[in-house]
Order: structure tokens, then sequence, then C-alpha cells
């Protein structure tokens, strides 16, 4: 069987997260030149578009803060203040309801002085500890940390915990060179390519599998030595290395993990079309199918295992494609 196949089985081993809603806060640091401010923002903003846009997150569940508010009112609420943040962190537990689903990103430059690592703000910069003391508001929340800045290593081991995932640019602090992984990070969610599962949906760990691959790609075609290695850390457990997340008990929030829940794109379109209705039960059908198979593997022969796991994935990329068609897109 191909490897896709394969992995694909892995991805769907777990049952999701049904989260009531998901919220997004995008946090932008200091750019320190307009090369690296321009860059930044449009990240951000790509990452802000698709989930209002694409994936259909209310717009008040969406905030953007950066250093410069100016460069982009429309989309961007305030300034990337150690305060606003606080602030905008505070605000979500408020309004949050219990297993609500909140994807926290941070884009910019991080600094670090041996372990002790900071991610640069306008103002006040934050670190592990202050980042922790705010994830802690959220403890009823099902939490996705992603930090693409230098250095960012530092910020696993002290923002591990149940329910939460944190996912970092680079392996330790000492990886001070700038990252490329936030770009391709943001490009697993408004691009086409990241959905491995073929089930219509870019999940956490497809965007951390997706950027890891494309970041090696990167410095492998600039001919460059790979300065940043990216880190997973799951439901308080696991070593953050790249191989654990494969591993089903490893990645448990990663792989549940959607830019949407049921007030997003899917909810909106259930609404308006039962046929996409159905189309949804198919598919959360199906995947339920492909988890009680995968349970039961060892008592099958591997020919036998192997024919029905991929009648149910091919039946699953058609009915994808299906949805997307009704969804109006690619």
């Amino acid at each position: 069987m191909r490897r896709l196949t394969l992995v694909a089985a892995l991805l769907l081993m777990s049952a999701p997260v049904h989260a009531q809603q998901t919220h997004l806060l995008v946090v932008v640091g200091l750019g320190g030149d307009d090369v690296y401010r321009e860059r930044f923002h449009d990240w951000a903003a790509r990452l802000v578009d698709a989930a209002r846009d694409r994936y259909g997150l209310p717009a008040e569940n969406v905030r953007y803060l950066g250093e410069k508010p100016e460069l982009d009112p429309e989309r961007i609420a305030g300034r990337a203040t150690r305060e606003n943040v606080e602030a905008a962190v505070r605000d979500v537990a408020r309004r949050a309801e219990p297993g609500d689903g909140v994807l926290v990103v941070l884009i910019g430059h991080g600094t670090a002085r041996g372990e002790e690592a900071r991610f640069n703000l306008p103002g006040p910069d934050m670190g592990p500890a202050e980042f922790a003391v705010l994830l802690d508001e959220l403890s009823a929340q099902t939490v996705a940390f992603v930090n693409t800045a230098a250095a960012s290593g530092a910020f696993l081991e002290p923002l591990a915990a149940p329910d939460r995932s944190v996912i970092t640019a680079t392996r330790t602090a000492r990886e001070q060179n700038e990252t490329v992984f936030g770009g391709y990070f943001v490009e697993a969610f408004d691009g086409e390519d990241a959905d491995l599962d073929m089930n219509g949906r870019v999940s956490v760990l497809e965007a951390f599998q997706y950027a890891s691959r494309e970041v090696e790609r990167y410095y492998a075609d600039e001919g460059l030595l790979m300065t940043e290695h990216a880190r997973l850390v799951d439901d308080g457990q696991g070593t953050g290395e790249p191989e654990a997340a494969t591993e089903g008990a490893e990645v448990r929030v990663a792989r549940s993990f959607f830019l949407t829940g049921e007030s997003g794109a899917s909810a909106t379109a259930t609404a308006a079309s039962p046929e996409l209705s159905a189309l949804y039960q198919q598919r959360d059908s199906l995947e339920s199918r492909v988890r009680e198979l995968r349970a039961v593997e060892e008592t099958l022969a591997p020919e036998e295992y192997e024919r029905r796991l991929e009648d149910l994935l091919v039946e699953m990329g058609l009915l994808s494609r299906r949805i997307r068609e009704l969804e109006g897109r690619p």
C-alpha cells in the first residue's frame, strides 16, 4: 500500500474535537525593518482572511494585533503590546464556552539569552512564563499555541499542558536565525496541498507537517544549512520530535483541531444546504469507520486490512471533492 494511504490512516485514528466555536488570535510583533514588517503582515493577513472567508469564522472570533495598526486598520484590531495581548486572551477566555477551540499564532522575531527566550513586542517582550499564565485562563478550552519566531523552542516545555497543542518553529532557544516556518504554516490553511487525509479540512497537525516538509525543501533548494527545526508537543506529552507527530497518542489535540468549528463554514453551509448537511454526516461516519478499522488492525490479515482501508479512503476522497464543489472551493 502506498505510504500516503498509511499516513492518512494514522491521521484519522482519534475522534475529532467538536468545538462549539473556534477563536483565532494572531499576534505580530516587532518587524525591525520594512522587509520583515511587510512579510509578517502578509502572513498574518493571509491567515486572518482564510479564517474569515474560507473557513467562516465569525469576525468577532478573529483578532489580529500588530506592530502598526495603521498599516491595515481593517484587519488589525490594535497594537501588539503586552498589555493588549493579555487583554485579548482574557477577552477570549470570558467569551469562549467550555470546549471551544482557541488558536494563538505568534509571528515575528524571537531572541534569547541562554535558554531564556522572548517574543519581541512593541514595549516589554513576553516569554514562556508570561504566556503560561495567560493560557491558564483558557483551561476550559482546547488550545493550539503556535510560535513561529526564532528561539521559540524554549516555549515548548513551559507551555505544555493537557488539551493543548504547542508548536514552535525551532528546536531550542539556541536556534536564533530568522525562520520561514510561519509562512508555510499559514500556507497550509490558505492553500490546497496540506489536506493529507483528503477530508476537506486542514488540522493543526496537518499544518505542522506541511510546514515542516516545506521548510526542509526550502533549505535544500537554497543550498543552505537548515537552522530551524519545528517541534510539536501535544496534550502535555511527547518529546516534540517530528516523528512523534505520527503517533496517535501524542497528537490527539493537533489532529482534531481545525480552524473552523460548528460556527464556521461547515455550519453556515449546512444551514443553507440540506445536501451539504448530509454529506458532512457521511464524512463523519467514514472517519469513524476508519478509526474503527484501525482499532482492529491486529485481528485482520494485512491484505484484508489494506483493502478495507483503501476502499474507505477512496470513498472519502470522492466525498470530499463533492463537498468542496458544493462549498464553492477548489
